[in-house]
């Protein structure tokens, strides 16, 4: 995929400005400040991070770390096969963050992990999610061959928690093409069985598993195979959290599309393993305060388009977890 040009008009990233704009925020949106007894997770599409063809300023690389550290563990996808732009980031990060990448799939995108070593540490377990032929099948469905993008796993402890993290940037493809989308559907069927046996293996590195990332998935009432991926997954014991009066669980009400308020992002879990640590789970729209003065100055469009080439068309989804002692 190509990555998003700079619009043709003139325009200087205000980087203090922006950054005071998006702590407001984090505040509006509730999201908790870290703490020693939580990890604050999130999955991101950081859109085209080291395409040739999508050349973001230092100033963009500042917003988004000013974005990435309100977490402490950040699954990102897009990240393409040149890495300078994610080494970039890591440098505009705080000097305790790390990064870890897998090796490029589809699209020429590698997958990667920021966290901040000084409060999490990276567990043993690191690598792609692989599948024996004998089980592409028996996870995908017919005709299933293989992922275009292997999904990366990564484990982060804190204390008493830990969590083993699968990031997953699904197929796309041709909406219109029926082979494209079974094959996106394959992919979400075969990530749902693989966790599903990790999480009854005795042996597994933790019941903690977390399926996150960019499924690929429009609003179920747009896109009936949406509602199929997602129940596939659901089938499979793995489920995104909803309101649920008294629990101080954060619906996601929000989309994580930039420009269509779709929710192609998501973040599951397997409530009789997690439900214990999880407290709260949500959207962070920096689209809404970033910029004020693009929006106000331009059209949608013309707005849109800055925010999408400078920082992303995704928006990060997180969670917060106990780490109790």
């Amino acid at each position: 995929m190509p990555g998003f040009q700079r619009p043709d008009f003139p325009y200087q990233i205000r980087t203090e400005h922006e950054k005071l704009a998006l702590q407001a925020h984090k505040q509006t949106r509730a999201i908790p400040d870290r703490s020693p007894d939580h990890v604050l997770l999130a999955t991101w599409n950081v859109a085209n991070l080291g395409a040739p063809d999508q050349v973001r300023e230092d100033k963009c690389f500042e917003l988004i770390a000013e974005i990435m550290s309100l977490f402490d563990v950040v699954g990102v996808q897009e990240i393409r096969d040149n890495v300078a732009d994610a080494r970039t980031l890591l440098d505009a990060l705080p000097e305790s963050w790390r990064l870890v990448f897998s090796e490029a799939g589809g699209n020429d995108e590698r997958f990667g992990f920021f966290w901040d070593s000084a409060v999490v540490e990276l567990g043993q377990l690191i690598g792609k999610l692989t599948l024996e032929p004998v089980e592409l099948e028996r996870a995908g469905g017919r005709g299933f061959r293989a992922f275009s993008r292997a999904p990366y796993i990564g484990t982060f402890h804190r204390r008493s928690l830990e969590l083993e993290v699968v990031s997953v940037h699904s197929f796309f493809g041709d909406p219109g093409d029926p082979l494209d989308m079974a094959r996106r559907l394959g992919e979400t069927r075969a990530v749902g069985w693989w966790c599903e046996e990790r999480s009854k293996d005795p042996d597994s590195y933790t019941k903690d598993i977390i399926a996150m990332g960019d499924f690929n998935t429009p609003s179920e009432d747009d896109w009936p195979m949406a509602k199929e991926m997602l129940d596939h997954l659901r089938r499979r014991g793995l489920h995104t959290p909803r309101w649920d009066g008294d629990q101080q669980v954060l619906a996601t009400q929000l989309g994580t599309a930039v420009r269509s308020e779709n929710h192609y992002d998501h973040l599951l879990f397997f409530p009789e393993n997690t439900d214990a640590d999880l407290k709260e789970i949500g959207v962070f729209d920096f689209d809404a305060v970033i910029f004020n003065d693009l929006w106000q100055a331009r059209t949608r469009t013309d707005f849109n388009d800055y925010v999408i080439w400078a920082i992303s068309d995704h928006r990060p989804l997180w969670a917060r977890f106990a780490a109790p002692n």
